[in-house]
């Protein structure tokens, strides 16, 4: 298990990457950031976008959150959470790209399944928090009722990334940025087990591999 140290060393390493030498990255990021990308992923320690993703610094604004969820839309009085990330980052970074990064062996959708919650870990806000994808849930229990708890589980992580999707539609600034052809959305799944990234395809509603399994190592290629 890493401890303190372990980060500090690392820092130490971050530095001598990024900070020497005649020109730093950070040259140009002292003056403000720029990213193209949004990207929405889940707080599990297992799935850091910029690692999954080899992206350097300044390359993607992040959000993370227990199951990498959107809520719809809404101008309420009320704490905007999340919303105003993607605002800042659709308003104020004018990014080109969201990605709603989810992952397989999600506890936040594992906790959507054991229904909405897991009140016997005394858990006080999950619950209320996965129910935003409550209609991944329902499907499952509707069009899976009889499958594997595995594949019900997979199946739920997947339809929750489209509810976010279809969740971030609501926002009207962003479908018109969508329907404008200068916002693209994309549903991403990175699955642990198999070290595979496959991609929601709209059209045919369903997830495919974007990148398969590596040709190197023991599994082989895809």
């Amino acid at each position: 298990m890493a401890d303190i140290s372990t980060f500090v060393q690392g820092f130490g390493r971050f530095q001598e990457k990024y900070f020497t030498g005649d020109k730093s990255i950070f040259d140009e990021l002292r003056e403000g950031q720029s990213p193209s990308t949004l990207v929405i992923s889940c707080c599990d320690s297992r799935t850091d976008p910029g690692m999954l993703m080899g992206a350097n610094p300044g390359d993607i604004f992040v959000v993370r959150n227990v199951g990498n969820l959107v809520p719809p839309y809404n101008d309420n009085p009320e704490m905007p959470g999340i919303r105003a990330d993607i605002e800042f980052a659709i308003k104020g970074l004018n990014v080109s790209n969201i990605i709603i990064l989810g992952h397989s062996g999600c506890g936040g959708i594992r906790a959507l399944m054991d229904g909405e919650g897991i009140t016997r870990r005394d858990y006080e806000f999950i619950g209320r928090w996965v129910s935003i994808a409550r209609a991944a849930r329902e499907r499952v229990l509707r069009e899976l009722s009889s499958a594997p708890e595995e594949t019900r589980s997979r199946a739920c992580e997947h339809w929750a990334i489209e509810v976010s999707l279809k969740n971030l539609m609501t926002f009207p600034w962003i479908r018109e940025r969508v329907e404008a052809g200068t916002l693209a959305l994309h549903g991403w799944y990175f699955d642990i087990r198999a070290g595979e990234l496959l991609a929601y395809s709209a059209e045919r509603r369903e997830f495919a591999p974007l990148v398969g399994k590596s040709e190197s190592g023991s599994r082989g290629a895809a």
